[in-house]
């Protein structure tokens, strides 16, 4: 395997390809199946006809909470916060956008008519996030006062549609500020379907954080500081994956984010944790046998993360495709269907 640098996961895409809404159904959208040598263009609805009776669907349950807060300082400077968790003790973590970033004590009057205090940094007093308490449980005041928290390749305000578009049906765990994109393909008919079919379906729950968007601004790739999020793989999956594994089914992840999980559950051996797991070409997956992901910002983590799971000349290859056929880009786009090559 050659070395590999950030720019080889670049890639030109026409602006107007970027979907800014999601397809009218969850399972019209359309499906690009990667699985053979050459690329095959499906609906989405199609899915349960690609899985064989026995296969093992896992899903990320994760809930987008509504984390995107407004609010002034003291001086009525306007600022917004993106609450990227809730900690232990109640306090949030949050990013900031503001034009001078206020010092450690300042109270802040957030829309909605409650205050947050700043405490300072977060993780520790160099950290990339700020710690704040707010006036009253977290959960509820972004429930309340919070907006849904778009990507920042959308570029419309939050609608009602996105509150339950940019949600997967059985969402049940509150803490993900980005949504599982994979998932939202998928409908009650579709899971009855597969259901039908005797495709099984367990969960894990990871908490997708901002940091899913952010480009890899080194071109080494080892010199790239991976975000850290919230993952649990909870009893029953575990036990799934085993009585899969035992029948000779396939795990097939659904979305990135459950790979993440469970690989990073296999390597550590540890059920509950915060994962910074790099999964780069030359990575040996443990877990993962089939993969449904949506299209990929260039330069990303995840570009990263498929390539390593189905070989970066198919990966690219299909990228070049999907472009060429018009597919719809990032969290409302379109979806591909992987295997797992060993050359990866």
């Amino acid at each position: 395997m050659g070395q590999f640098h950030t720019s080889d996961f670049d890639f030109a895409l026409p602006p107007e390809l970027i979907a800014q809404h999601p397809a009218p159904e969850r399972s019209a959208s359309r499906l690009l199946d990667g699985r053979g040598a050459q690329a095959v263009d499906r609906v989405f609805r199609e899915l349960p006809a690609l899985l064989a009776p026995g296969d093992l669907l896992v899903f990320n349950d994760t809930q987008v909470v509504k984390a995107r807060l407004y609010g002034e300082k003291p001086s009525g400077g306007k600022l917004e916060l993106l609450v990227e968790r809730v900690l232990e003790d109640g306090t949030v973590a949050a990013h900031m956008k503001v034009s001078k970033k206020p010092p450690a004590g300042t109270v802040l009057r957030m829309a909605g008519g409650f205050t947050a205090e700043l405490l300072g940094r977060w993780p520790d007093a160099q950290g990339p996030l700020f710690h704040l308490r707010f006036s009253a449980d977290p959960y509820e005041l972004m429930a309340a006062h919070g907006h849904v928290p778009l990507p920042p390749y959308i570029e419309h305000g939050d609608t009602a549609e996105d509150e339950t578009r940019y949600q997967t049906v059985f969402a049940r765990n509150p803490g993900a500020v980005a949504a599982p994109t994979a998932a939202l393909h998928f409908d009650e008919a579709l899971l009855a379907e597969l259901d039908a079919r005797g495709v099984q379906r367990a969960a894990v729950t990871l908490h997708v954080g901002a940091g899913t968007f952010q480009p890899v601004k080194t071109e080494r790739l080892e010199e790239h500081v991976m975000h850290r999020e919230r993952y649990h793989v909870p009893p029953p999956t575990a036990q799934a994956i085993a009585d899969c594994r035992a029948r000779g089914g396939r795990v097939v992840a659904v979305g990135t984010t459950s790979v993440r999980t469970l690989e990073s559950w296999a390597q550590s051996g540890a059920a509950n944790g915060d994962t910074g797991i790099f999964i780069t070409p030359g990575f040996r997956f443990q877990v993962v046998d089939g993969l449904v992901t949506n299209f990929h910002l260039p330069r990303s983590t995840l570009m990263m993360l498929v390539s390593a799971f189905a070989g970066h000349a198919h990966v690219m290859a299909l990228y070049r495709h999907a472009i060429a056929e018009r597919y719809r880009f990032f969290s409302y786009g379109d979806a591909m269907l992987l295997a797992r090559t060993e050359a990866a």
